[in-house]
């Protein structure tokens, strides 16, 4: 998960010749993100963007809303990382809906604020940053991101650009990679695809509420793009995920992305996006959506 030793990886990577720091990161922009960083999709779809507020349990959640301009595509929900919802990630719901899909980007923190929490130079290496967005995402249980979920689908199942025919994928980053799991298994009859990428809050511990044992609830084909340095730190966590796909019948690509560190497909992490790898996990999600969503 996103903390200060992600930092300190992202400033080690700069001083073995990274090429995008936070200075180049600011003169760079939200705005020219796509532009800047991300290939040209051929034959992309027109897409339509809102800002939309859905009613949930706990109160409002202010949410991104991208979807093709035409027609009904499979939605997918996309739960950013420890930083929230933000530019970066609007521009990757973006991308998303011009491959085909209607995709909410949500703001997991709307119990405390609105979008964004946080500026576009906030740090996971600043004590006090760390410890705002912490008191934040402590409220985040599994009760909470199950609730959330179900009202998140429940939103994108009465939109016109949604095909209900079809399954709806979920996605994360960071610590939305456990919610990603959480999610399949509040609405399994609905979820057909997992994708979590440099996954935190995968819980993989003794306890009954253990992320990993909720794998046998949803029948969800699952991406986990593990980041090389978090593999390092916790080796067993993929053999263990591996184990309980096996088990419960569940087609899941496992991988440990070589020369990456934790954050790095996330546009916005300026001393760690590895745009190579990152193109590759992200062409893995369209494989995996492509099958999992007919």
């Amino acid at each position: 998960m996103c903390d200060e030793l992600t930092e300190k990886d992202g400033k080690q990577f700069l001083l073995n010749g990274g090429k995008l720091n936070r200075r180049d990161f600011s003169k760079i922009g939200a705005a020219a993100l796509l532009t800047a960083m991300l290939p040209k999709i051929v034959f992309a779809e027109t897409v339509i963007e809102a800002t939309v507020e859905i009613s949930t349990s706990d109160g409002i959640s202010d949410c991104y809303f991208v979807h093709p301009s035409s027609g009904k595509h499979p939605g997918v929900i996309l739960w950013p990382d420890i930083r929230g919802l933000r530019p970066a990630y609007k521009v990757m719901g973006k991308r998303l809906a011009a491959a085909g899909y209607s995709v909410l980007v949500i703001n997991h923190y709307y119990r405390d604020a609105k979008a964004p929490v946080v500026g576009p130079n906030a740090s996971t290496g600043d004590p006090a940053t760390m410890k705002f967005l912490r008191g934040m995402a402590a409220k985040l249980t599994p009760a909470a991101t199950t609730s959330d979920a179900k009202a998140y689908i429940n939103f994108l199942d009465a939109q016109a650009s949604v095909d209900l025919d079809r399954k709806i994928g979920t996605m994360g980053y960071c610590m939305g990679g456990g919610m990603t799991i959480e999610t399949a298994a509040a609405v399994p009859n609905r979820v057909g695809a997992v994708a979590s990428f440099h996954g935190g809050r995968l819980g993989i511990n003794d306890r009954p509420d253990s992320t990993h044992l909720l794998i046998p609830k949803s029948p969800a084909h699952v991406l986990h793009a593990i980041a090389e340095n978090d593999d390092k730190r916790a080796p067993e966590t993929k053999n263990i995920l591996r184990t309980a796909y096996k088990a419960a019948g569940v087609p899941a690509e496992i991988e440990v992305y070589q020369g990456t560190l934790h954050g790095w497909c996330t546009l916005d992490s300026y001393t760690l996006y590895n745009e190579k790898q990152a193109e590759k996990a992200w062409n893995r999600l369209l494989h995996l959506f492509e099958g999992a969503l007919a």
